[in-house]
């Protein structure tokens, strides 16, 4: 923009993460040349002027042809085509049951492995009920988990739908008011990492949030934060008084808050048992788990529910060999489930890992948008008519499902989203120029055309934009 104005004067970058007045001071003792960024401003360019091509041509065109609404969108079509896609498998899904034989006694639960047909279950059943059975085995496997990363913004954002039903629009907008009060660093981040040179500031968060010195250096990788680092409190949030603010903003600071704290806590460790159980002939397995280290799991999360423990401990005095006298066969039916029904924290976790394979390793703007720009897709979606919210569930309409009916493979596949960003890589390292990355963008206009007008159509032919 200096260019066009007609400037020669030399440009610096104020390049920050965080509005506290410690960094803006900072960033202002290091400014960056301007000039080191123009492939990055050239990439940025490109995207914007594909996005909006794509867009404008493909939307008009689709429209035309089929005399419906057809919105055409590199992030929104194939983000709705999934949705599309699963709720044609949830229809035609029929469900078919299965058998199990569960066996009881002495305290102790085993069960069969999974049967498909009933008289083998029956049979099992006749056979063990009432019987002696013999603890067989006993395989303990040691685990050891790592405590989750620090928020960047779309976990922020799934976390948030996942325990308070917020959308992702819903926890931007928060967040974004956090951060203009000096309350959270810079959101629209997709690191879950800071920097060496944050360290002291981390130690000192950690301290004033949680009374103890911790280890901080699980939460410290140089080279998995580019732009931004995570999501951070400011040592103002961590000090402020959570009940003037809203509650939605309440919660989100306070998510921010737990992540941060539960980052820095020891691995959760334990053992996974697997018990065998025989019984005439046939085997049963039991599964235990021995928690040694709680770890971070010891910091639950602020304002959720407690999660019903699922996991049984190993019974004290169960050895290799122990009898179990007279057990209890029982048959037990299930039926196979069809799959689930998207809600916003699993369609921003897929929106985040679609494609994934198809880009190359550094590329940083991976899968569909970015965290910046995926609640504002949810929320086109909606306002579109073509998906609806029921409580967390993204459902598509039957406008939706008929509007990615008629899209080519080639323009809902996030494959188009991978080749892009592989090609913006290479521009912002200065591998390729922006003329040769619109050219393929116009190639990709004009085949969308010709692909077009072999379908028969009275509509007038459409008008390219360049």
């Amino acid at each position: 923009m200096y260019a066009l104005a007609g400037s020669k004067l030399p440009i610096k970058r104020l390049w920050i993460s965080s509005m506290e007045d410690a960094a803006i001071q900072q960033g202002f003792e290091n400014l960056k040349d301007g000039a080191a960024y123009d492939n990055l401003f050239a990439a940025s360019e490109c995207r914007a002027k594909a996005d909006w091509l794509i867009g404008m041509n493909g939307t008009r065109a689709f429209t035309k042809k089929y005399g419906r609404k057809q919105t055409i969108c590199r992030v929104q079509t194939p983000t709705l085509a999934m949705l599309a896609e699963r709720q044609t498998k949830i229809q035609n899904f029929v469900k078919e049951p299965y058998y199990k034989v569960e066996l009881s006694g002495a305290g102790v639960v085993a069960v069969s492995e999974q049967m498909a047909q009933e008289q083998d279950a029956d049979a099992m059943q006749a056979v063990c009920d009432g019987q002696c059975a013999v603890v067989g085995s006993i395989e303990c496997k040691r685990v050891e988990k790592k405590p989750p990363k620090l928020y960047d913004l779309t976990t922020l954002q799934r976390e948030a739908n996942r325990y308070y039903g917020m959308t992702a629009s819903q926890t931007l907008q928060a967040l974004q008011e956090l951060y203009e009060e000096k309350l959270v660093t810079y959101p629209r981040t997709d690191s879950q990492f800071v920097t060496e040179d944050m360290r002291k500031t981390v130690e000192s968060l950690v301290l004033a949030l949680d009374g103890a010195a911790a280890d901080v250096s699980c939460v410290i990788n140089n080279s998995k934060v580019t732009d931004h680092h995570a999501i951070l409190p400011t040592m103002q949030g961590a000090k402020c008084n959570k009940v003037k603010l809203s509650e939605t903003k309440q919660k989100i600071l306070s998510l921010i808050i737990w992540k941060l704290v539960q980052a820095v806590q020891p691995s959760f460790i334990y053992e996974d048992v697997l018990v065998t159980v025989c019984c005439q002939g046939r085997n049963f397995t039991a599964k235990y788990k021995e928690v040694l280290q709680p770890g971070y799991t010891a910091k639950p999360v602020p304002f959720a529910e407690p999660e019903k423990d699922k996991d049984v401990p190993l019974p004290k005095k169960m050895e290799q060999g122990m009898v179990l006298p007279m057990v209890r066969a029982e048959k037990k039916q299930g039926f196979t489930s069809p799959p689930k029904v998207y809600t916003e924290d699993t369609l921003l976790s897929a929106m985040e890992t679609a494609g994934n394979k198809e880009f190359e390793k550094d590329t940083e703007k991976k899968g569909l948008g970015t965290p910046a720009t995926r609640a504002a897709i949810l929320e086109k979606l909606v306002s579109s008519g073509y998906v609806q919210r029921k409580g967390k569930q993204m459902i598509p309409t039957e406008d939706g499902v008929a509007a990615i009916r008629n899209i080519p493979d080639y323009l809902k596949s996030a494959s188009m989203t991978a080749e892009w960003e592989n090609d913006l890589l290479r521009m912002e390292r200065g591998e390729i120029k922006p003329y040769d990355f619109m050219q393929g963008i116009h190639g990709l206009i004009d085949k969308m055309l010709a692909d077009l007008r072999q379908i028969p159509t009275v509509a007038a032919a459409p008008i390219i934009i360049r």
